[in-house]
């Protein structure tokens, strides 16, 4: 009895069974990188094994060719389940980076396996490596790349933020240049066609004898269309600062395991983009105010979403801190200055 007593005594560096059972759940889940990982390996392997077959003669024998299918076949359900099995509630910024690059590998083996029987061998030459028509190699090494993507995907939702919102900067930050870029090369033909203006009553020069001058004034800016592009290049300007200052904020504050408000941070973040190529495109001629000023509310609508969403997350752990005031109110005198300009166009 007292042998029993001792053998059931409780190990004290144990933890409790509950607290076991959630650090085996965390170390479960650290192991799915491992296995997307190797699941893609699997798959680059047999994109190498079936192409090296089928792009030189003599082509594989039909049982041959059915025990390749097979195996890519498994090959892409391995991949494909390993999304499928990922869990939610490691953040749906991450599963969606999971997902598309799991699109990309099963997209990308689907066109190889097409380029393969779309051409065929054409010559018995048998070279080590692969080989093989041009089309084939470029679908191989597409395959290869999606794969060789997959090790580099983020390892947590926190890190998946920071990948979306670094690109949503970039984004932005290009179509920013590409605003500034367009209005630098603004109106080319504005000064020649102001001198044929004044000298048409006396040489009567028709404008498009002038070395192809165009004369329909939609293909550029007039005054009134300048004044206004100014307040938008500023609210583009005001978005790429929104965006780099969300991106920083969760980069320095960011928690790995408030996997929500990171979602939320990110899924209005990523509508930022898209908002200020709609405002670029509506400032290109033959400008409508109207149109401008729509887009600029609806960006302007997307900005304060996403700084009232940010500022009541814990990425920002001082809501008093002042930069997302100062955003809001940049932005609110850009688009005052933007309704300043078509007024006229409402009341019209």
């Amino acid at each position: 009895m007292e042998s029993a007593a001792v053998a059931a005594a409780p190990d004290p560096t144990l933890d409790p069974p509950l607290e076991q059972l959630r650090h085996l759940a965390g170390e479960l889940r650290q192991l799915l990188p491992g296995v997307r990982d190797e699941a893609a390996v699997t798959v680059s392997r047999e994109a190498t094994t079936l192409t090296v077959a089928f792009s030189r003669l003599p082509l594989p024998s039909p049982q041959e060719t059915q025990r390749f299918c097979e195996q890519v076949h498994a090959a892409i359900k391995a991949i494909i389940a390993v999304y499928y099995l990922f869990p939610k509630d490691q953040g749906i910024t991450l599963r969606k980076l999971v997902r598309s690059a799991t699109l990309d590998i099963v997209d990308d083996m689907a066109q190889l396996v097409e380029a393969l029987y779309i051409n065929p061998a054409q010559s018995s030459d048998a070279i080590a490596g692969v080989t093989g028509s041009r089309e084939n190699l470029i679908s191989y090494n597409s395959v290869w790349d999606a794969c060789q993507h997959v090790p580099q995907i983020p390892k947590d939702n926190k890190a998946a933020a920071l990948s979306v919102l670094t690109e949503c900067v970039d984004l932005v930050k290009d179509a920013h240049e590409e605003m500034e870029q367009a209005v630098e090369e603004c109106d080319p033909y504005c000064g020649l066609l102001n001198d044929i203006a004044e000298d048409s009553s006396d040489s009567r020069v028709d404008e498009e004898d002038i070395l192809g001058c165009p004369n329909n004034r939609d293909s550029y800016w007039s005054e009134e269309d300048q004044e206004l592009i100014i307040p938008c290049l500023a609210l583009a300007r005001a978005s790429k600062a929104c965006l780099k200052k969300i991106r920083l904020s969760v980069a320095e504050n960011g928690k790995k395991d408030q996997v929500a408000q990171l979602d939320d941070i990110v899924d209005i973040s990523d509508e930022i983009s898209p908002s200020v190529d709609d405002l670029a495109l509506s400032i290109y001629p033959p400008v409508c105010p109207l149109t401008v000023r729509i887009n600029s509310a609806k960006l302007v609508s997307v900005l304060k979403k996403a700084l009232e969403i940010t500022k009541a997350s814990h990425v920002t752990p001082q809501p008093e801190d002042n930069w997302i005031p100062l955003l809001i109110n940049a932005v609110d005198h850009c688009m005052n200055r933007i309704k300043e300009l078509t007024q006229n166009e409402v009341e019209s």
